[in-house]
């Protein structure tokens, strides 16, 4: 698992991913709460903020299967914030949509990582059948 742990880390996924919660929590503390978005706002600050909170303790796991099991979260866990972020960008005020752009185009960049990650650990896991 060490080297597993030495190639993720290359892509400095904690600092990553703590950048992009911090950059949708801005992004949410400037959106007005209405009714059409009020949803929107709490299930995209929860599904933005468990990605790293989440990586974080993969990176902490006590077994190969703990580390695995909190990877496939992380992939979950962007492709639902990838959709909050659709919706958002839909319901948003003009002013707000090239942040949210950016925001996608981060949350794609991290949805292909954590796949690619995935697809790293299941190969391993499937090999050591």
């Amino acid at each position: 698992m060490q080297n597993k742990s030495q190639k993720i880390t290359n892509y400095n996924l904690e600092r990553r991913t703590t950048e992009f919660s911090k950059s949708i929590l801005n992004l949410l503390r400037q959106t007005a709460i209405t009714v059409v978005n009020k949803n929107v706002i709490f299930q995209l600050s929860k599904s933005a903020t468990s990605v790293g909170a989440n990586y974080r303790e993969a990176n902490g796991a006590i077994s190969y299967k703990d580390f695995r099991n909190k990877i496939f979260i992380c992939k979950k866990e962007i492709q639902e914030t990838e959709y909050w972020l659709e919706l958002l960008y839909e319901i948003s005020n003009p002013s707000c949509k090239q942040q949210i752009k950016e925001l996608q185009k981060e949350a794609r960049e991290l949805t292909l990582i954590f796949n690619k990650i995935s697809v790293s650990v299941n190969k391993n896991t499937n090999q050591n059948k």
